[in-house]
């Protein structure tokens, strides 16, 4: 059944060709758009929905989340607020509880941190593994995270579990775990990180997934100026995750890649870092794109419109630049040119404010401005 969505004020397509457009018109036929224009020139359709002058823009695309878990640390982020420091130990307590968890109430999770999401305009959702970090754990997390989100990484390589030798643990993610997620995702990440894997070891980690026909994904340069962001580019991984402490090299080695610079604002202001030098790179000319990194520890939630407002306000993003990097900017981390935009034969993920304007997110913060929501051609709000 076609859908024709009229009435539009404010069209935000990210398609060079259209850019944005006023009193506007979309037709979605099935998974795709079919059509995109003025409203006087829309087609029939099987289906009219007036959207009385609001916004439209692509849906998020959440690049970076961690959502196959189970447990709490909300003891931990109310530690944080009183002015522990965050380091990257914690992750062993979601790992204990993951461990313990069934297969069914990790789906369940993870299904309804994704729901929660798709109410407020996140279309499209990469999700990783991580809180396993034994074969077992890691194959049944990808498996999981396969059957609900749509892009899947393995990050077998998230953290040394406790009492495990870094070398051995390194040499089991690099052999059979590796070999035992490999069916069920498309990405591998690593967490280059004081605390977490050196340079050394992470490389051993991006090659072998890299020699199983995986795409990389590097966390870095989220605790401190070190190797993630430059092991990243040379070793041409999709994006590098955090990039909160920069050295000017790691800005020009950026701009100068096709690698993006994901940058996380929730996580940021959760754990009480900086935020991450936005302006210094996009006017650099590197590729940005904004995430959420719900996560139980670091950034607990799936408000893709906070990272906007946040970018928008406190990291001197325009409200251009950030809705292009929440959207066609995520895409892009994940090498996708189906979503994060709307034109003809791209997938029917469609967002519609309850508002005029897409200034609104950062103008109105806080306020739920999502008013309607198409995934894949599905109404799910």
């Amino acid at each position: 059944m076609a859908v024709l969505i009229t009435g539009i004020g404010e069209l935000t397509t990210n398609d060079p060709e259209r850019g944005r457009l006023t009193d506007a018109a979309l037709v979605l036929d099935g998974s795709r758009v079919a059509w995109a224009g003025p409203a006087s020139s829309a087609p029939a359709a099987d289906e009219r929905v007036d959207v009385e002058g609001r916004a439209v823009l692509p849906g998020w695309v959440d690049s970076h989340t961690h959502l196959v878990f189970a447990g709490d640390r909300t003891a931990e982020f109310e530690a944080r607020m009183a002015g522990k420091p965050y380091t990257a130990g914690g992750i062993a307590i979601t790992v204990g509880a993951t461990r313990e968890a069934s297969d069914a109430q990790l789906a369940a999770n993870l299904r309804r941190h994704v729901d929660e999401a798709a109410r407020q305009g996140t279309t499209c959702l990469e999700t990783k593994t991580g809180y396993g970090l034994t074969v077992a754990d890691e194959a049944r997390s990808a498996r999981i995270a396969g059957e609900v989100a749509d892009e899947v990484t393995f990050l077998g390589a998230h953290l040394v579990p406790p009492g495990a030798d870094a070398e051995s643990y390194v040499d089991l993610v690099c052999g059979e775990m590796l070999d035992a997620v490999a069916g069920s995702v498309r990405w591998a990440d690593v967490f280059c990180e004081t605390g977490a894997f050196d340079e050394a070891q992470s490389a051993r980690v991006l090659k072998a997934a890299a020699e199983r026909g995986l795409g990389l994904r590097v966390h870095g340069n989220q605790l401190g100026e070190g190797p993630g962001v430059r092991l990243a580019v040379e070793l041409g991984a999709a994006s590098v995750d955090h990039c909160t402490y920069l050295s000017d090299a790691d800005v020009e080695a950026l701009a100068a890649s096709d690698t993006v610079a994901t940058l996380l604002p929730a996580c940021d202001l959760s754990t009480r870092q900086p935020l991450a030098p936005a302006r210094r790179l996009l006017d650099a000319g590197a590729t940005v794109a904004l995430a959420s990194n719900a996560n139980p520890g670091s950034s607990y939630t799936t408000s893709m419109a906070f990272c906007v407002a946040t970018a928008v306000l406190q990291m001197r993003m325009t409200i251009e630049e950030a809705v292009w990097s929440a959207t066609a900017g995520g895409a892009k981390a994940l090498r996708r040119t189906d979503v994060g935009v709307l034109r003809p034969g791209a997938r029917a993920d469609v967002h519609v404010l309850d508002a005029p304007s897409v200034t609104h997110l950062a103008y109105r913060p806080g306020v739920p401005l999502t008013k309607m929501v198409w995934r894949n051609g599905d109404r799910v709000r």
